[in-house]
């Protein structure tokens, strides 16, 4: 799970910045890369969290 949330925050932002670029131009694509890099942070956190929870558990 935190294998997951790690790759997230390569991929969403670089996906973000083409999208952005390719839509709406150099503004949109900044936009798109901190949108990218907001959720996978956002999922990077819940996935951590989930794994401490877990382990807490046992």
């Amino acid at each position: 799970m935190i294998a997951i949330g790690c790759l997230l925050l390569v991929i969403l932002p670089i996906v973000g910045l083409a999208l952005g670029g390719l839509i709406a131009g150099p503004a949109a694509a900044r936009w798109g890369a901190a949108i990218g890099f907001g959720i996978a942070l956002l999922v990077c956190g819940i996935t951590g969290r989930a794994f401490a929870r877990m382990r807490q558990d046992r």
